[in-house]
């Protein structure tokens, strides 16, 4: 790494994307390496657009062929 690269991470569905400001050599705190990037992350979703998202019960297992047809026609995808 160099300064001025970009790191995009994916993790749980959410994207952060920083920028190398200076490297470090050895291992520092959390408030000081933080001091060594740049955070160009999008802000997260709001409540109402996580609360809009359909949820599955926990542990429910993969959705069924007729689950997965059910919330393509509510997305309004067709199955041409």
């Amino acid at each position: 790494m160099r300064p001025g690269d970009e790191i995009r991470i994916r993790s749980s569905g959410i994207e952060r994307i920083v920028i190398v400001e200076r490297v470090i050599t050895k291992r520092v705190g959390a408030p000081i390496a933080a001091q060594c990037l740049i955070d160009r992350s999008p802000p997260p979703p709001t409540r109402e657009v996580l609360a809009s998202l359909p949820q599955r019960d926990r542990g429910a297992g993969r959705p069924t062929k007729r689950d997965r047809r059910e919330t393509d026609r509510l997305q309004g995808r067709t199955g041409d």
